[in-house]
């Protein structure tokens, strides 16, 4: 049973095992690294880094390759009213009602009962638990394209800062006024 509700592009076929996945391919394009070199520079000019710009342009690239967690949620909810339905689950309903790619798992042991989601590459991208409710997590595509993006904008943005600073001091040698001294 496939989740309703979810854009078809965040389910791709996985090559190797014909199973369906949750992980996109992301690639960090040569128009994409000269728009954060702008952003970049903008910033650097301002003193500012990481600036609005750059901050919505990160958004909405890891948007990209993020599971629709907006529809996963809703589906649990449509489904289970509360806990004690879920406590009634085994781990083989929860793999129906969720539909791959997406493997739902239920831990009763401890202080409380939980529900763990994991995408078709096994990361945990949900977790909900009574009193707390949903909490989001990262997956490891969205954490490599955040961390293409940042380390896309620090050279840039370092880059741009090392000009600023050379313009500066060939300013003050050129003037013959030493603003360090």
């Amino acid at each position: 049973m496939e989740i309703t509700g979810i854009k078809a592009g965040h389910l791709a076929e996985n090559k190797k095992s014909g199973k369906a996945s949750s992980k996109k391919e992301w690639k960090l394009s040569d128009s994409l690294r000269e728009k954060i070199t702008e952003y970049a520079r903008e910033d650097a000019a301002q003193n500012v880094y990481m600036g609005n710009k750059f901050l919505a342009l990160r958004k909405s690239e890891v948007a990209k390759v993020a599971p629709d967690r907006a529809a996963l949620m809703g589906k649990i909810n449509q489904k289970m009213a509360d806990m004690k339905e879920i406590r009634e689950a085994d781990e083989r309903w929860l793999r129906i009602l969720f539909g791959g790619p997406y493997e739902a798992r239920f831990q009763s042991e401890g202080t409380g009962s939980a529900v763990h989601v994991y995408d078709g590459n096994g990361d945990e991208i949900l977790t909900y638990t009574t009193g707390v409710g949903w909490h989001e997590k990262e997956s490891k595509a969205e954490t490599e394209v955040h961390g293409a993006l940042k380390a896309a904008y620090y050279d840039a943005y370092h880059a741009a800062r090392q000009e600023i600073n050379s313009d500066v001091a060939g300013m003050e040698v050129q003037s013959g006024f030493d603003a360090r001294a």
